[in-house]
């Protein structure tokens, strides 16, 4: 899909992912993962590029560390990120995009737990949507194409009618898997961005255009990004 053909078609529905896509939380969430992993004896430049886009259990699963219950790790980091959301704001041009979309039309899908998630969107000033999908909400995180078969399902569309946005890989491979077009936000991300997707800096210079058919995007993306910026943990 192009740029040509994003502006183009019209969508039965918005996912958004959250992290990294609507809103940064690289500043808050950082601090909090390289404490955690200082404690835990680990490499923190190593470490932290390995938390992008999958839930905070996976990631501390996923190290076999001995004698650390993930679950309850992962309980503990989340406490630390709710209270670590001074440094959250939104992606430019965001809240005003998210304005023009009615409540039926898009959902937020993110990898976070929702208490982590309406602190930060609350943090970052954007509204909190009528469907949100958290870590409760699956058995299996990103790059599963779950979260997005369910939110897409609680606004009665088919998922393979709707544009994803995300920023990370796992992320974009649960938007594809998904069966759903996808569009790639680059304002905070470091990691490549696969080249088959269109990609946007920022939402400046878009509109949403919402109608009985559906909603599409309309105007010319803007440049605005973060490049020396990671990725946040969860998204």
């Amino acid at each position: 899909m192009t740029h040509a053909d994003l502006a183009a078609k019209r969508y039965a529905a918005f996912l958004f992912d959250m992290d990294g896509t609507l809103l940064s939380s690289i500043a808050s969430a950082e601090r909090v993962w390289a404490e955690w992993a200082r404690e835990h004896g680990l490499d923190v430049d190593a470490f932290l590029p390995t938390i992008h886009g999958i839930q905070a259990v996976e990631t501390i699963r996923r190290l076999a560390l001995p004698g650390v219950d993930p679950v309850a790790e992962a309980a503990r980091i989340t406490r630390a990120e709710i209270e670590n959301v001074q440094d959250v704001e939104a992606i430019a041009g965001a809240a005003a995009f998210l304005d023009n979309l009615p409540a039926e039309r898009w959902a937020i899908v993110t990898s976070a737990p929702r208490a982590l998630a309406e602190s930060r969107l609350a943090a970052a000033g954007l509204p909190l949507p009528s469907v949100l999908i958290t870590a409760e909400d699956v058995e299996r995180s990103k790059p599963a194409p779950d979260a997005y078969h369910i939110a897409a399902g609680r606004l009665r569309v088919d998922a393979g009618d709707c544009l994803v946005f995300e920023d990370a890989p796992a992320g974009i491979d649960a938007g594809v898997a998904a069966g759903a077009s996808v569009v790639v936000v680059t304002a905070v991300q470091s990691h490549p961005t696969p080249g088959q997707h269109p990609a946007i800096a920022s939402y400046e210079g878009l509109q949403a255009v919402a109608d009985d058919g559906g909603v599409s995007v309309q105007g010319v993306p803007g440049r605005a990004s973060v490049s020396s910026q990671t990725a946040p943990a969860q998204s």
